[in-house]
This record gives C-alpha cells, structure tokens and sequence, in this order.
C-alpha cells in the first residue's frame, strides 16, 4: 500500500473540471491530484457523476472546461493520435467486464495484443496470457466460453484482459458488483495484489463499503460535482457528517 504520496510522482492532476449535460451540472470545478502507485476509490450518491469523472479522463466524453494532467500531459487539447498513446497505458475495468460471448478465454486475452503489440510471436503473446491469467488465479480457465464462468471468474477473466497490457494506470467501474461478499472480497483483494506487484495507480468507482476499506489508499467523496472530501477509510468514518456517514452505516 502507497506509504508517503509527498515523495511521490503525481500521475494524474484534474484542476477546475466542468461537465454539463444540457443545464444539468454534473462536475463542477472538481479538482484532484493522484500519485503513483496510489489506488483511489470515489464515493458519492448514484448519478452523482462518478463514471462521468473517469469517462472524462480518457476522453470518452469531453469536459466542457478544466485541464487533465495524465503522466504531464495535458489531454484536453491532444489529437486522438497523441491520446491513443496515452490511452495504452490506461486500463479500464467495465462494470459488467465487457468480454466477447463468442470468444474463449484465450482469445479474449489475446485481443489486445493483437490490436496493440504488432510483431510478436505466437509464443510471446501465449506467455503474456498465460502469465495474467495466472496472476488473477485463473489459468485453468484458458479454453472456456464466458458462458462457462461465473461471475467473479468473468470479473478476475476481465482483469486478466485488463493488465495484459501492463497498464500504468487502471480504472475500474464497479468492480464487485453483482458479486457475493466473499467473491467480492477476493477481487478487492486482487486489486491490492495487483497495486503491490505492478506498482499500478487506480481509480475505484464502487458502492461497495468493504471494497473501499480493503483496496482503497485514500477516499475521494464526490458531492455536487466536486470532491467535497478526502481521507483513509479510518478518517472518514470519524467525520461528524451525517452525509458522508450514510456511505459507512
């Protein structure tokens, strides 16, 4: 777990974001910085604009105003060239973990080597799946249909997806969703495991209280379309704020 962000590398810097959907405003001058090998979780009420913040930062929807730093790069005004760049070194975890229905566990993981690292061999790219499948505790799942799995084998199958890449940053949209507890506890373990080994930085969009205390180093609570506040798990639970308090009862 991160241990002391002042010595740390900001990997991504929001200053000032506005997003608006016709009169509704769903981020408004939210302002957050996160350091390298940090995994954030952000909290706050359903519609809030959670998934909007992290669809902003890869410019899956453009904010109206703001500056986003990713690795010291502006992104807001790049070509889509320069953001694609930018974009293979960012993970994004689906809430309902996106794989192909038609496609094998292998051939699911072998997708985006095929789209992203031209030139390697058949060896190469079958080292690569077997490595992240066994990463996620899933390696006898190679030749199975998604049909085949259960919900959290497609959540550790889509995750395997996810870091074969080996993504500087990852992003995970309700990652326990629909899962039972102690499922749910396993893949919020993983994503520690996977913070430690990788040294990654993540951003953990969740309603999911025990995710939170598990996998998260600091919380971000988004309230009104910004980030009204921020601490441990341990700090926020103390806060004399009937508001946030309702995210911890």
């Amino acid at each position: 777990m991160l241990k002391d962000k002042k010595n740390k590398e900001e990997i991504i810097d929001i200053k000032h974001l506005r997003k608006t959907f016709g009169d509704n405003k769903v981020l408004d001058d939210l302002n957050l910085t996160i350091h390298k090998g940090e995994n954030v979780a952000i909290i706050g009420q359903s519609g809030i604009g959670k998934s909007v913040l992290i669809k902003c930062l890869v410019r899956l929807l453009e904010p109206n105003t703001g500056e986003i730093k990713i690795f010291n790069q502006n992104i807001t005004p790049i070509h889509h060239d320069e953001l694609d760049t930018i974009r293979r070194r960012i993970g994004f975890l689906f809430q309902g973990g996106a794989l192909y229905d038609s496609m094998t566990v292998r051939e699911n993981l072998e997708f985006p080597l095929r789209r992203n690292s031209k030139g390697m061999t058949k060896e190469e790219i079958e080292e690569l799946i077997i490595d992240s499948l066994e990463n996620v505790g899933l390696k006898e799942a190679i030749n199975h249909l998604p049909n085949e799995l259960s919900g959290g084998m497609k959540k550790r199958v889509a995750l395997a997806r996810t870091l074969i890449l080996k993504p500087d940053i990852i992003l995970y949209d309700e990652p326990t969703t629909g899962l039972d507890p102690i499922t749910s506890k396993e893949i919020s373990e993983l994503i520690v495991k996977i913070q430690n080994k990788y040294n990654t930085t993540s951003i953990i969009i969740t309603h999911d209280v025990n995710c939170v205390k598990i996998a998260a180093n600091t919380i971000h609570v988004l309230r009104d379309g910004y980030i009204s506040d921020s601490g441990t798990y341990e700090e926020l639970i103390k806060k004399d704020d009937p508001w946030i308090q309702q995210f911890f009862t």
